[in-house]
């Protein structure tokens, strides 16, 4: 597996806007080499197509792609990998079935990203690290609790949750291996 990049873009289609492609192609000129696609509602016909479309994209870019939560998609359309949401499947399933995808996990606790360390999962997003507007109902873990996950597992945390280009440096001096976000990255 390559060595995964330090920023991590995650799409929403109504914050992408009509120009899903569009807006996703300007957001990998910018130089991001990792991209999420998490669109949930979509059927699964539409995820298949969205998502080849997204592959051929990122092949373009030379940048990794992993497919929320649906690792089938993720094989059908030759991504490197899936994202698991905290309740989905564990990542050791995925690893044993599909042992060539990359496979990350959302974590909100350190309970939750000692479980996916030990699972097998090669990364895991942190959040809400602070307030977000995809989720106001979430609570954030705050910094301090980012610090203490990224001494309390090995494998790369991403800080994810109301980043923003002010809020980078701290979340990598609280040890997150990088950041991830939606809003962040749209040009």
């Amino acid at each position: 597996m390559r060595e995964l990049p330090r920023l991590y873009a995650i799409t929403d289609r109504e914050k992408y806007g009509e120009d899903f492609l569009g807006t996703l192609e300007r957001v990998l000129k910018k130089g991001i080499k990792f991209v999420q696609l998490r669109e949930k509602e979509l059927p699964d016909a539409e995820l298949y197509s969205l998502a080849l479309r997204v592959r051929k994209l990122t092949e373009d870019y030379d940048a990794l792609l992993t497919i929320n939560g649906r690792f089938d998609i993720a094989l059908a359309v030759g991504a490197d990998g899936v994202h698991l949401p905290e309740n989905s499947l564990p990542p050791s399933v995925v690893k044993k079935l599909a042992p060539e995808l990359i496979v990350g996990f959302s974590a909100h606790s350190i309970e939750s990203a000692l479980y996916a360390q030990r699972e097998g999962a090669d990364y895991i997003t942190f959040s809400p690290v602070f307030k977000t507007e995809s989720h106001p109902e979430a609570k954030p873990v705050g910094l301090k609790e980012l610090e203490r996950v990224s001494a309390q597992v090995s494998i790369p945390v991403y800080a994810l949750g109301g980043i923003n280009w002010n809020r980078i440096k701290s979340c990598y001096k609280s040890g997150a291996y990088g950041v991830s976000g939606i809003t962040i990255f749209i040009p």
